[in-house]
């Protein structure tokens, strides 16, 4: 009896405890809080929407972002014309004084500026724009020094067209105006509309017509397809549109032999490259044709 009594008390007592089990919806948000996206989000962003709200509400007052911007400029100014980030002067090197002069006007700086208000690149095509300047290199030396090095154009050439007379590089590029051709004897002139743009070509025509000597003159580009060689005496040779070079070369090697151009020769017409054309000077026409009479007459 004892006993059953002693077991009835032990059941009682047990459904008097608590069940230590969660419960279902307990169980699911323990599951859902250890997902690692949702501790994730708790554990940042939570923080940085917190402090997202509380920024929008500061900044959603233009007075306060006024007070903002100001405040980023004057550190920004401040930083930025420090003593060590400031150019005060600027060197060229590699340029005459005329070019040095007309780079100091293009870019316009007025110097003492700040390294951050430069623009070098830019500073760099406005200088290389100039038609006297080939290549140039900008950067910022130490001391504050802006140094421009600069690679001139260096006259090869001289150009007569209508506008006048003007210096070009080997590439036939612009270098500046020539008022007078006394100023640049010794560089080779060439004329004709489009002459320019085939310089090097011309630059090739000369070299091969150095034998010549004095008696060159020039030469003319022909309705900017061929070109024609000037000598003096008012001769002229007339070069083809394919390989001029070579063909004056083969002109210079038969004059060398019979003494072609030292006769009383108006034109030799090489257009046709498979046959050498001479036309005679008219004084030299009428001594031919009174000779070929005389001929005749004495037969």
């Amino acid at each position: 009896m004892r006993a059953l009594t002693s077991r009835m008390s032990r059941n009682r007592a047990a459904e008097g405890k608590a069940d230590p089990a969660p419960s279902r919806l307990k169980y699911r948000i323990q599951r859902w809080m250890l997902t690692p996206g949702i501790r994730t989000g708790l554990r940042v962003g939570l923080p940085l929407g917190i402090i997202l709200i509380a920024a929008g509400s500061y900044l959603a007052s233009e007075t306060r972002r006024d007070h903002l911007v100001a405040l980023y400029n004057e550190a920004r100014a401040s930083f930025e014309t420090r003593p060590e980030f400031m150019v005060n002067v600027m060197a060229i090197d590699g340029a005459g004084e005329s070019v040095a002069t007309d780079i100091r006007e293009v870019t316009s700086l007025d110097l003492p500026l700040s390294s951050f208000d430069l623009d070098l690149p830019a500073i760099r095509d406005l200088i290389v724009g100039l038609d006297p300047v080939k290549t140039a290199a900008v950067r910022i030396r130490p001391g504050g020094i802006l140094q421009v090095d600069v690679v001139e154009r260096e006259p090869a050439i001289v150009w007569r067209s209508r506008d006048g007379l003007a210096l070009l590089d080997e590439t036939g590029a612009f270098v500046a105006e020539l008022g007078q051709r006394s100023l640049h004897p010794e560089l080779p002139l060439i004329a004709g509309r489009g002459a320019d743009k085939r310089a090097a070509e011309a630059l090739r025509l000369f070299a091969a017509a150095r034998p010549l000597g004095d008696r060159l003159r020039g030469i003319v580009r022909i309705g900017e397809r061929r070109w024609d060689v000037v000598l003096d005496r008012g001769q002229r040779i007339q070069l083809p549109v394919e390989r001029p070079v070579a063909a004056l070369e083969r002109v210079i090697a038969v004059s060398e032999v019979k003494d072609l151009l030292e006769r009383d020769v108006a034109v030799v017409d090489l257009r046709l490259p498979a046959r050498l054309t001479v036309r005679m000077n008219a004084p030299a026409v009428e001594d031919w044709w009174r000779i070929r009479q005389l001929n005749e007459s004495s037969y």
